[in-house]
């Protein structure tokens, strides 16, 4: 299903095949979309501004894009492997593995040709003006402990499609909020990486070079690197960018500054290569995100 026909925008796309199976649950049913509709609605889950959750076990030619997903998203590979679009990138998600994408990037997922793919997911509704549960140590991708979020999951669709009472579902929600925030914020996270992603916010306009950053943490460029690749799922400058981008959206969202005057706020030399990063990354230009 394809709902944008100007071919010069980004537009959705919702292909879940004959075979592809999932439960959902939904904090409403403001979601009018077909496949939603038999999912049970728990609006607990609204607390912590999650709109569904589920279990796929999805079958190609699955596909899913969503040009302007409003809210984060979190995916959990259970088993199989898949590949989602992740910082203008397709990056290949494995059994063991999670994903986290901030909310107002375009959202893309999809099977790989001839391999069946099991995940969770958990899909937030946020604000535009609000800060969102991703922060400076967010990973994009990394190692994570699938099965207590598909527990969590499983119970919460059991719990709310019985006549128990709210007791169970506030745990069963509370739990898989509880597992998002273990990725999303972890608190086992390196301490010299958060000392440099905190200095790094306080001056984003700043020409920042790998060999800057190693020196806030008091390592090697190489070391740096490694290190920002097994816990965030990029490259120190990579991160960077990110960090740019996250706080342009929000300053397009909130401002009316000219989108030149918003590329140097956050470190960017022209609003030329700024326009080009912002629409790889967020899957729009500055001009259209804030339109």
């Amino acid at each position: 299903m394809r709902v944008s026909e100007n071919a010069t925008q980004p537009h959705d796309v919702e292909i879940l095949g004959k075979s592809t199976r999932y439960q959902v649950v939904r904090a409403d049913v403001s979601d009018l979309r077909g496949w939603m509709q038999d999912g049970p609605v728990c609006p607990l889950l609204a607390q912590h501004h999650i709109s569904h959750c589920g279990i796929m076990k999805a079958v190609p030619p699955f596909e899913i894009v969503r040009a302007n997903q409003s809210g984060t998203f979190m995916l959990a590979c259970l088993e199989g492997e898949g590949v989602i679009l992740a910082d203008g990138q397709w990056k290949r998600i494995r059994s063991g593995q999670a994903c986290l994408l901030p909310p107002f990037v375009m959202n893309a997922l999809k099977c790989l040709p001839g391999k069946p793919w099991n995940f969770a997911w958990v899909r937030y509704r946020e604000a535009r003006e609000t800060r969102p549960i991703v922060s400076s140590i967010s990973p994009v991708t990394g190692a994570f402990d699938t099965a207590p979020l598909k527990a969590a999951i499983e119970g919460l669709h059991a719990e709310s499609t019985s006549q128990n009472g709210a007791s169970a579902l506030h745990h069963w929600s509370e739990l898989v909020h509880h597992y998002v925030l273990r990725f999303a914020q972890p608190h086992t996270s390196d301490d010299r990486l958060w000392r440099v992603w905190q200095r790094v916010e306080t001056d984003l306009a700043h020409s920042w070079t790998l060999d800057e950053l190693a020196a806030v943490a008091c390592l090697s460029g190489e070391h740096l690197r490694r290190l920002c690749r097994k816990e965030l799922g990029r490259s120190p400058m990579q991160h960077l960018t990110h960090l740019r981008l996250q706080r342009a959206r929000h300053l397009l969202s909130i401002t009316d500054d000219k989108v030149e005057v918003i590329a140097r706020s956050v470190g960017f030399e022209s609003a030329f290569t700024f326009s080009n990063t912002f629409n790889k990354w967020i899957g729009w230009r500055p001009s259209e995100f804030r339109h």
